[in-house]
């Protein structure tokens, strides 16, 4: 069994300690937003946060997570405020969408520490999280323009 906290709700779980966070998000818990790519953390379909950080959830074990909080796409803003998901609705980013939520998480934690982002900055950010549409010009502006909004730009 384990305590673990996320999207701000402490919770337990009963799963084995190597099960990967993501398996336990999606069938323990039911968020299904976080999404199965590849599970070799090579695509970033599942990324989570951890404490902030963006993480692999496919290749993290439950056991390894301990008390630190646990962020989905769902807990990001139930409402769809953050100001990602507000620029990826905005700028129409999606075309499949499978890959989004990670792009989202991904994208967050770089502008909760780059709140600026170069292209490069984004550039680099982005490229473990891969799109087999290649909405990469969209997320790109997404970001910036995500940026814009969370300095209050209109």
């Amino acid at each position: 069994m384990f305590e673990i906290q996320v999207n701000g709700r402490p919770l337990r779980v009963d799963a084995a300690p190597d099960t990967p966070l993501l398996w336990v998000l999606r069938d323990h818990l039911g968020l299904t937003g976080t999404k199965y790519g590849c599970g070799r953390a090579l695509c970033g379909a599942c990324t989570v946060h951890l404490d902030g950080v963006a993480v692999r959830s496919c290749v993290l074990p439950i056991a390894d997570v301990g008390r630190r909080a646990v962020t989905t796409i769902e807990g990001l803003a139930p409402d769809r405020s953050a100001p990602v998901q507000r620029a990826w609705i905005e700028l129409d980013v999606p075309q499949c969408g499978y890959c989004q939520s990670g792009q989202i998480m991904a994208a967050a934690a770089l502008l909760r520490t780059h709140p600026e982002p170069s292209d490069g900055d984004i550039d680099a950010a982005m490229s473990g999280n891969l799109c087999r549409c290649g909405t990469y010009a969209r997320i790109r502006r997404a970001v910036h323009r995500a940026a814009a909004l969370a300095r209050g730009e209109r």
